[in-house]
């Protein structure tokens, strides 16, 4: 007879075989942050800026199946539940498309472009926020 010792590991290494150990831990994370989440507390305000970039983050998380890891993303951001259309998303950004680049996050094909761009010596000079607005934040 097995000892428990035994049945653990057993356990233990059917559910990383079948991929599934994983998703169990993101899971209870994702309750213990859900039940410590103080609903008391009011969340900043979501500036379009973070809503834009919440969205690239959860496009690139579910794509890449961290579907516990985006839930909490939604949760903690308080990122509206229904996704941002993608074309909107591209044409805030002013991106162009082809029919490669759609399958894939935008996430991916706006890196591949400052990856393999040679403007400017390869540099790219990033601007903060429009003065007029106001993005939450520690330093909002």
């Amino acid at each position: 007879m097995a000892t428990i010792t035994e049945l653990k590991c057993a356990v233990k290494e059917t559910l990383e075989s079948r991929g599934v150990l994983g998703q169990l831990k993101a899971r209870i994370r994702a309750e213990v942050f859900s039940a410590l989440d103080d609903q008391r507390e009011p969340r900043p305000l979501l500036s379009h800026e973070n809503l834009l970039i919440n969205e690239l983050i959860r496009e690139y998380l579910e794509f890449n199946k961290y579907r516990y890891t985006a839930s909490v993303l939604t949760a903690e951001s308080g990122q509206p539940e229904d996704r941002l259309d993608r074309q909107f998303l591209a044409n805030e950004l002013k991106v162009s498309e082809d029919a490669s680049s759609k399958s894939v996050p935008l996430l991916y094909g706006l890196v591949s472009h400052f990856l393999n761009s040679s403007d400017n010596g390869g540099k790219v000079f990033l601007r903060g926020p429009a003065a007029s607005h106001k993005t939450s934040g520690p330093d909002a």
